[in-house]
Formats: structure tokens, sequence, C-alpha cells
């Protein structure tokens, strides 16, 4: 019998009411059907089994030159591996040589890499997607974690600076990632890395938004089709398309593949310069939490992507509760803008900042300090700590939690681990964070132990509201950096299913 095509949808629904009536049948009355056919199942979750971070430092030589730093605080797994692989400078279908492998869970590892062999000549020109304004070269060092089993749960990576102190955290693959700072007339040298995880090429956009380009604000795609190689890593110069702005927006996206970015800024080769944190995605609100004690005005950096004007407001959740700072209110902004916003009454207030608009906008925070060579310190927007959060390398004596509750008051448990204790065997310290209010948490390392580096957990106790946190690292009287905490999950939230024909026609 010939099924003509406008029977085709009725009679595949009627076999599926027939399946799904099996299929109650089997269950009994344990999910019963609606009056509208409809019914959410109760979501359930998926344990990690996997985890990719790529660091783009360590390996490479100078002042990038660094360490990586590795812990994890498993759930449900009890023996996985992680093992630590060099990019390859040109690509390859398969991971670098093994730098080294990690097989115990919820430890703190510190691990020193090599300084890569140099580039040769042929690799030090312009590859594939270079333009006269911006040339795409390969890049040397830099090191890929894969991790399984009980090292993929909770797990967190870090790369550290020459001096030990950690630099930034590294990230796992995506396809968007966003970045907003200061411009090429305060960081003379503006460079991103596009690090390439897979064994098939990907294809990667550069789109920037500045405060002044010839006049008037660019938004569009002026760094376009930069292949990255597999399990390698390209480096480019963003300083001349960036000329004379003070403020810039990065959005690095994919066509083909996934990639990692970084972005890092510096006055010049000697210095140290400063990695910036990703920022949180565009939207309509967001929180920048971190903020640090120490004193100085705040520069607050806005970038709106849409054409349509922003009405923002901010708000400081602080000690003292929250409210709206001067200057922190009626501020319109043009579509296709990047802007500075001074806010010099919430020097020395600790806690996070606020944003609300009408249109999706993305944010970060300066604060004066940073390492030699940058503007100062950066604090990025990021979402609350769902589960737990972790930071892999935290040093003794200048490490400070700042925990914020925008909402609902928050109850948080703060535990620490070492290269030679778990975070599983120290008892912890619980904190509570009233409703929209912030307080600054000093850490130590374990009571009794020696060590100078330790792990960090913050981990939301059952009933609390939204807590965001992040960490702030001082270093000679100095804020050194600000780095948000991560969610660092041993579990992913899967989708409820819904018993819906719609899902199953074609």
């Amino acid at each position: 019998m010939v099924i003509r095509p406008r029977y085709r949808r009725p009679m595949f629904a009627a076999l599926v009411v027939l399946a799904l009536g099996g299929v109650y049948a089997a269950a009994g009355n344990s999910h019963p059907a609606s009056a509208a056919g409809q019914k959410t199942a109760r979501t359930s979750d998926a344990a990690v089994s996997t985890a990719l971070r790529v660091c783009p430092a360590p390996g490479s030589a100078g002042v990038t030159a660094g360490s990586l730093a590795l812990a994890t605080v498993p759930g449900s797994a009890s023996s996985g591996s992680a093992i630590v692989t060099s990019l390859t400078p040109g690509g390859s279908a398969t991971p670098g040589p093994v730098i080294t492998t990690d097989s115990r869970p919820g430890l703190l590892q510190i691990s020193r890499v090599k300084t890569a062999p140099a580039l040769a000549k042929a690799q030090q020109v312009g590859q594939q997607g270079s333009s006269p304004e911006v040339i795409t070269q390969v890049g040397r060092g830099g090191v890929l974690v894969s991790a399984t089993g009980a090292m993929a749960q909770g797990l967190e990576v870090e790369q550290t600076g020459p001096g030990g102190l950690v630099t930034a955290q590294c990230e796992a693959p995506g396809t968007s990632f966003w970045f907003v700072g200061p411009g090429q007339s305060s960081a003379a040298n503006v460079e991103i890395y596009l690090m390439n995880t897979d064994s098939q090429p990907a294809d990667a956009q550069v789109s920037l938004l500045t405060d002044v380009t010839k006049g008037a604000p660019l938004l569009g795609n002026a760094d376009n089709g930069i292949t990255v190689p597999p399990h390698a890593m390209v480096v480019q110069s963003l300083s001349t398309l960036l000329k004379s702005s003070k403020v810039m927006a990065l959005n690095v996206t994919t066509s083909v593949g996934r990639v990692v970015a970084a972005v890092r800024e510096s006055q010049s080769a000697q210095d140290d310069g400063g990695w910036l944190a990703p920022t949180q995605a565009p939207a309509k609100t967001l929180v920048i939490p971190g903020l640090p004690q120490a004193s100085g005005e705040r520069e607050l950096y806005i970038a709106v992507p849409g054409s349509a004007t922003a009405l923002v407001k901010i708000t400081a959740v602080t000690a003292r509760g929250s409210y709206q700072p001067t200057g922190g209110t009626g501020i319109d902004l043009l579509g296709g803008s990047a802007v500075a916003i001074p806010l010099p009454s919430l020097g020395g207030v600790p806690g996070a900042v606020k944003i609300s608009a009408n249109v999706p906008v993305s944010a970060t925070m300066l604060v004066p300090g940073g390492p030699p060579g940058t503007s100062g310190a950066l604090a990025a927007a990021a979402g609350p700590v769902l589960e737990q959060g972790v930071l892999a390398d935290n040093p003794a004596r200048s490490t400070e939690l700042v925990l914020s509750a925008p909402g609902r008051a928050a109850t948080v448990r703060v535990t620490t681990a070492t290269t030679t204790a778990s975070a599983s065997s120290q008892a912890g310290q619980t904190v509570q964070i009233k409703a929209g209010t912030s307080m600054v948490l000093p850490v130590r390392p374990p009571a009794g132990g020696k060590a100078t580096e330790f792990t960090l957990v913050v981990t939301p106790l059952s009933g609390s509201g939204p807590v965001y946190a992040g960490r702030v690292v001082n270093s000679g009287g100095a804020v050194r950096s600000i780095l948000p905490v991560p969610s660092s999950l041993t579990w992913i939230p899967l989708p409820p299913v819904q018993n819906s024909l719609a899902a199953f026609l074609p």
C-alpha cells in the first residue's frame, strides 16, 4: 500500500499514540497523562564523565610563561585521570606530547610546564586568515587538559605566571566568547589567542565594538575566516583595528567547530600584562561579583551590541545593603556603542554590582591595581554558583572571597584543599549572607598545614538563594587579580521530557 504524503502525518501520529499507550500500560500509573495530553516528567541529571580545559600561557616564553594548577572536587565517580598535553604548532589530528598525568581526585596539583621549542621561520609568518590590519600567527606553547571520571567532576584549571600567582582561569571549548575592557589607548598591545581542542579545523570570527572608529562606533565582523588547526593555537594582534579606542568589546564566534578564546593586554613586550576574563554573554540582567575593599575609583565598561538604545540602571550590593550609587541611574546608551562610566562613589566599597537594562548588554568593572603594564584589575560579569565553585590555586596569605546575595539570603559552605589534603576531609566554614548584601571573607589553607597554595571550594547549601562570588588576590599592597568563582559541576541537569506528539512528528 502506498501512503500518500498528505496522510503521512496523521498515520504517524496514530502509530505514536499506540506506542505511547503501550508505554503507559507498562509503566502503570506512575506518569499519568494530563487532560491536554502533556505532562512534564521529573527532571533528572547525568554525571559529568569527561571535561576539557585549555590554557594559552604554559609552555610559552618570557613574561607569559608559567605553570598549571589543577583541582577537582568529584561527586559520584571514584577514579579517573587528567592528561595534560602540549598544543601542536601548526596543528595535528591527535593531541600533542603528554606533559603530565594526574589521577588523584580531590587534591591540588601544580605542574611546571617547560618552555616549548622556538617556532620555525615558516611558522612565524602570517597564516591563513591574515589581512593587512590583522596578522594571524602560529602560537607557541599552550596546553590541553583532557579529564575523565572523578578527575572531570568538579574540575577547575588555572594558569599561573612566572611569579606563581594565577593569571587566568583555563576555559572549556565553546562557540561564543565575550570580552569587554580597556581599549588600545590604555593598552598598547591587544592580543587574542584562539585554541582548538578537536581533531578537525575550526573556523572563527571576531566581531569588534569600540567607542571610536573614525569618529563613530564600529560593529561588525572586521576579522573573519580565521582557521584554527586541530589541537593548535593561533595568535592575532588587534592593536591596529582597535587603534585609539578607550573601550573595546570583542565577540569570538565559530561557524565550524569549537575554540577557546583568550585576550591579553599589555603596555609593552616587557610588561607582565593581564589576561581578560571572559564576561557573561549580553543579557538584560548582569552581576559583576568580587569587587574588593581597595580604595580608588571604579570604572564600568558597558557594550550594547544591538541597534536599540539601552536604558541602564546600576545597583550596588554591599555589606550595608543594595542601593543605586551616584551616577547609577538614568543611563541611556546608544545601540552599537561601548562606553566607560565612572563610579567614584563605589571606591573602597566591596561587594557586587547588578546591571539592569531593557536590552541585552555586556559589562565589566575596572578597579585600581592589576599586573604591571595594565590599566587595573578587571572584574567580569558571571552567573551564580551552581552546585559548587572551585578555585584551584590560591596564595595562602593574600586571598579574599567576596560573596554576594542580590536576591534572597544565601548560605554557603567554604572548604579548602591542598596537595595532600582533600576538601572532603575538611569541616569547612558555614557562611550566611543576608538578602541584598555582600560580605568579604579572608580565606586561609587548612589549619595545621604549611601549604603556601591551596584550593578553595564554595558550596551553596540547601535552601540558599543565588550566591555570586569572586576571588580577590592581593600582592604588594594592591589588588593583583579578580576572578569569578565558576560553577564546577559533578552533574549536568537534563531537560524535562515532554509527552507531546509534536516531538515525534516530522
